[in-house]
Protein backbone atom coordinates (compact mmCIF):
# COMPACT_ATOMS: atom_id res chain seq x y z
CA UNK A 1 0.00 0.00 0.00
CA UNK A 2 1.21 3.79 -1.11
CA UNK A 3 2.25 5.83 1.88
CA UNK A 4 -0.79 8.63 2.26
CA UNK A 5 -0.24 12.25 1.64
CA UNK A 6 -0.85 14.59 4.30
CA UNK A 7 -2.45 17.80 3.49
CA UNK A 8 -2.16 20.02 6.64
CA UNK A 9 -4.24 23.07 7.26
CA UNK A 10 -3.53 25.99 10.15
CA UNK A 11 -5.60 28.37 11.30
CA UNK A 12 -8.42 30.43 10.24
CA UNK A 13 -8.61 27.86 6.90
CA UNK A 14 -11.88 26.60 8.40
CA UNK A 15 -13.40 29.91 7.92
CA UNK A 16 -12.72 29.90 3.88
CA UNK A 17 -15.09 31.24 1.31
CA UNK A 18 -16.09 33.69 3.66
CA UNK A 19 -13.11 34.95 5.37
CA UNK A 20 -11.95 37.75 3.18
CA UNK A 21 -12.84 36.46 0.09
CA UNK A 22 -11.13 39.53 -2.02
CA UNK A 23 -7.89 38.08 -0.75
CA UNK A 24 -8.94 34.38 -0.24
CA UNK A 25 -11.52 33.69 -2.72
CA UNK A 26 -14.98 32.10 -2.06
CA UNK A 27 -13.44 28.35 -2.20
CA UNK A 28 -14.46 26.45 1.02
CA UNK A 29 -11.88 24.26 2.67
CA UNK A 30 -14.18 21.62 1.46
CA UNK A 31 -14.09 22.22 -1.66
CA UNK A 32 -10.21 22.38 -1.31
CA UNK A 33 -10.43 18.31 -0.14
CA UNK A 34 -12.21 17.67 -2.98
CA UNK A 35 -9.82 19.04 -5.16
CA UNK A 36 -7.47 17.60 -3.32
CA UNK A 37 -8.70 13.64 -3.60
CA UNK A 38 -9.55 14.50 -7.14
CA UNK A 39 -5.62 14.69 -7.62
CA UNK A 40 -4.46 11.99 -4.88
CA UNK A 41 -6.70 9.16 -7.32
CA UNK A 42 -5.53 5.88 -5.97
CA UNK A 43 -2.86 7.70 -3.49
CA UNK A 44 -4.16 7.94 0.22
CA UNK A 45 -4.68 11.68 1.72
CA UNK A 46 -4.89 12.85 4.62
CA UNK A 47 -6.81 15.89 5.14
CA UNK A 48 -6.82 17.89 8.07
CA UNK A 49 -7.21 21.82 9.44
CA UNK A 50 -6.67 22.81 12.84
CA UNK A 51 -6.36 26.21 14.40
CA UNK A 52 -3.99 24.69 17.26
CA UNK A 53 -0.49 24.98 16.70
CA UNK A 54 0.09 21.53 19.09
CA UNK A 55 -2.32 19.69 16.52
CA UNK A 56 -0.56 20.92 13.27
CA UNK A 57 2.74 19.37 15.62
CA UNK A 58 1.28 16.36 16.27
CA UNK A 59 0.06 15.46 12.83
CA UNK A 60 3.59 15.87 11.58
CA UNK A 61 4.95 13.46 14.39
CA UNK A 62 2.30 10.71 12.66
CA UNK A 63 3.54 12.30 9.01
CA UNK A 64 6.85 10.97 9.91
CA UNK A 65 6.16 7.87 10.63
CA UNK A 66 3.03 6.85 8.18
CA UNK A 67 3.77 9.69 5.15
CA UNK A 68 5.18 10.00 2.17
CA UNK A 69 4.82 13.97 1.48
CA UNK A 70 3.47 16.51 3.58
CA UNK A 71 1.23 19.57 2.01
CA UNK A 72 1.03 22.51 4.20
CA UNK A 73 -0.44 25.70 4.68
CA UNK A 74 0.34 26.41 8.00
CA UNK A 75 -1.15 30.16 7.15
CA UNK A 76 -0.16 32.63 10.67
CA UNK A 77 2.01 29.97 12.01
CA UNK A 78 4.56 30.13 9.34
CA UNK A 79 5.91 33.21 10.34
CA UNK A 80 5.82 32.69 14.49
CA UNK A 81 6.06 28.71 14.83
CA UNK A 82 9.26 27.37 15.28
CA UNK A 83 7.73 24.64 17.16
CA UNK A 84 6.41 23.49 13.40
CA UNK A 85 9.66 24.05 11.37
CA UNK A 86 11.40 21.74 14.12
CA UNK A 87 9.10 18.92 13.62
CA UNK A 88 8.90 19.36 10.06
CA UNK A 89 12.71 19.03 9.55
CA UNK A 90 12.24 15.33 11.02
CA UNK A 91 10.64 14.60 8.17
CA UNK A 92 11.91 12.68 5.48
CA UNK A 93 10.31 13.05 2.70
CA UNK A 94 8.96 16.26 0.08
CA UNK A 95 7.52 18.95 1.78
CA UNK A 96 5.54 21.20 0.15
CA UNK A 97 4.84 25.33 1.58
CA UNK A 98 1.41 26.49 0.20
CA UNK A 99 -0.06 29.95 0.62
CA UNK A 100 -3.08 30.21 -0.85
CA UNK A 101 -1.97 34.98 -1.40
CA UNK A 102 1.29 35.51 -2.70
CA UNK A 103 2.76 35.76 0.53
CA UNK A 104 5.77 38.23 -1.16
CA UNK A 105 2.85 40.74 -2.42
CA UNK A 106 1.49 41.06 1.22
CA UNK A 107 2.72 43.61 4.31
CA UNK A 108 6.71 43.02 5.35
CA UNK A 109 5.55 40.42 7.75
CA UNK A 110 4.33 37.84 5.60
CA UNK A 111 7.70 37.82 4.01
CA UNK A 112 9.44 35.35 6.68
CA UNK A 113 8.14 31.91 6.48
CA UNK A 114 9.71 29.85 8.98
CA UNK A 115 8.46 26.81 7.23
CA UNK A 116 9.92 27.60 4.26
CA UNK A 117 13.69 26.54 5.74
CA UNK A 118 12.50 22.95 5.91
CA UNK A 119 10.19 23.12 2.81
CA UNK A 120 11.46 21.32 -0.62
CA UNK A 121 9.07 23.93 -2.32
CA UNK A 122 6.97 26.50 -1.85
CA UNK A 123 3.36 27.50 -3.70
CA UNK A 124 2.14 30.66 -3.40
CA UNK A 125 -0.75 32.95 -4.75
CA UNK A 126 -2.47 30.43 -7.29
CA UNK A 127 -5.66 30.57 -4.96
CA UNK A 128 -7.11 27.57 -3.95
CA UNK A 129 -5.95 26.16 -7.38
CA UNK A 130 -2.72 25.50 -5.67
CA UNK A 131 -3.91 22.77 -3.54
CA UNK A 132 -4.16 20.06 -6.11
CA UNK A 133 -0.67 21.54 -8.02
CA UNK A 134 0.79 20.54 -4.66
CA UNK A 135 -0.56 17.52 -4.65
CA UNK A 136 0.20 16.25 -7.45
CA UNK A 137 3.65 17.80 -7.36
CA UNK A 138 4.09 15.63 -4.10
CA UNK A 139 3.07 12.48 -5.91
CA UNK A 140 6.15 13.16 -8.39
CA UNK A 141 8.10 13.81 -6.17
CA UNK A 142 7.47 10.45 -3.99
CA UNK A 143 7.44 8.41 -7.18
CA UNK A 144 10.78 9.53 -8.52
CA UNK A 145 12.41 8.82 -5.25
CA UNK A 146 10.60 5.46 -5.14
CA UNK A 147 13.12 2.68 -7.01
Amino acid sequence: MTKPIYVLNGPNLNRLGTREPHLYGATTLAQIEAMCREAAGDTPLHFRQSNREYELIDWIHEAIDEGSAIVINPAAFSFTSMAILDALKMFPGPIIELHITNIHRREPIYHRSYVSLAATAVIAGLGAEGYPIAVQAAKAMVDRSTP
